[in-house]
């Protein structure tokens, strides 16, 4: 099933809250602004289901291949609640079930993708909630892994925060100089081979 709804320009972000102490990491990337007129374009929705009125204040439901998009961003999953405020405008969407899903461009064209078991997404401010196995990668910039992840899609901070005795983890990639390929995660060496003494072969006895 196939739907189209209005959507209303973000207001300026706000700026996110100063008490940090439950934070473990606070991750700032250089500025990486996403797609300015992603949330002026209609957001497209499909699904297996959808359970909702378009009404004001009220909250639809899509299950089952979710898949929405506004401009350059998209978001996916098992199940997801679209919001809408008193204007009838998706403020909020909150993606369940499966590995929650967003990506979007930024306006030079460079790919930001984050996974999480949740994702909590404010649509007027571009605040993206991640939490659980959280994974935030920005093209040809780096990634960051934590229990909690929040990018704010205007200004690419990013905020993480571990559980229990975890720790954020962050790789931030060299710039690439001209001519030379973009430099990608390193990934675990492989284990070395063996260098136990092999037998010498036996050489045959007796009369040719």
């Amino acid at each position: 099933m196939k739907a189209t709804a209005r959507t209303r320009r973000a207001n300026s972000g706000p700026k996110l809250g100063l008490s940090l102490l439950c934070l473990l990491g606070l991750l700032i990337l250089q500025p990486a602004l996403a797609k300015q007129d992603d949330r002026s374009q209609p957001m497209n929705f499909a699904s297996k289901t959808v359970d909702g009125f378009n009404q004001p204040n009220t909250i639809t439901t899509l299950t089952g291949n979710v898949v929405a998009t506004q401009g350059t961003m998209k978001v996916t999953g098992d199940v997801a609640k679209l919001y809408l405020d008193a204007d009838t405008q998706i403020a909020r969407i909150l993606v369940t079930g499966k590995m929650a899903h967003i990506e979007q461009l930024d306006d030079a064209g460079n790919l930001m993708q984050g996974d999480a078991d949740t994702l909590d997404y404010d649509n007027v401010n571009g605040i993206a909630v991640l939490i659980g196995n959280a994974v935030v990668r920005q093209q040809g910039r780096g990634e960051f892994h934590g229990d909690k992840l929040t990018y704010n899609t205007n200004t690419a901070l990013i905020t993480g925060q571990a559980g229990g005795d975890g720790l954020v983890h962050g790789v931030i990639l060299p710039k690439a100089k001209p001519g030379a390929p973009a430099a990608t995660p390193a990934k675990p060496a492989p284990a070395p081979a063996s260098t136990a003494p092999t037998k010498p072969a036996t050489q045959p006895t007796g009369n040719p």
